[in-house]
């Protein structure tokens, strides 16, 4: 079923000024489609002309009949849903993962999502998925970076003198081998005058 255009307050020639001053070129393109219309083109001849298929063209019309040339813009998107945390719960988890886990509470040596997912439960009666602890922690300027656990029991003045005393190695300056040429493989070949005189 075609779809009428109801609005009389926008003529044909104001869609296409509007839309050759607008710097939105997917909204330009559906003015010139009703602009079309307007002027007697069929449906499908405005849509083929517009880059778009007659069904989106009709979708497009329902949004002009109802608020028209701003109907055709995009809508800007939500965002998504609330974040489930405050900023003060937040900063919280950034504290967390910047002292690192309690062996004897967390029951970790170092964090994981699914770690910190459980511990925002306890905390905050919070329930987010992995992925979500992911994205609030990108959030925080955190970096998915693993770094070698440190053993609560770890003596750092035994690990400091085990550790060798010796030189570091010097690197040897490299040699650079002769280029071989398309008729020498590298190796030694005899003189000109000594291939002549045998």
């Amino acid at each position: 079923m075609t779809i009428a255009i109801t609005r009389t307050d926008v003529s044909a020639a104001e869609l296409r000024r509007v839309a050759g001053r607008s710097s939105d070129a997917a909204a330009a393109r559906r003015m010139l489609a009703i602009a079309l219309v307007l002027e007697g083109y069929s449906r499908s001849d405005a849509a083929r002309h517009c880059g778009m298929d007659r069904q989106t063209l009709c979708d497009w019309v329902h949004r002009f009949n109802a608020a028209g040339i701003a109907g055709l813009a995009n809508r800007p998107h939500g965002g998504g849903a609330a974040g489930k945390l405050s900023a003060a719960q937040e900063a919280a988890i950034a504290e967390w993962v910047r002292c690192g886990p309690d062996p004897e509470r967390d029951g970790v040596v170092r964090w994981r999502l699914l770690d910190l997912r459980d511990r925002i439960v306890r905390e905050f009666a919070v329930q987010l998925h992995e992925r979500s602890v992911g994205k609030v922690l990108r959030r925080l300027g955190f970096r998915r970076i693993s770094v070698r656990p440190r053993h609560p029991e770890a003596d750092a003045a035994a690990q400091e003198a085990h550790k060798k005393t010796s030189r570091p190695w010097s690197l040897r300056p490299f040699r650079q081998p002769h280029a071989a040429s398309r008729w020498n493989s590298g190796g030694r070949t005899r003189p000109g005058s000594a291939s002549r005189a045998v």
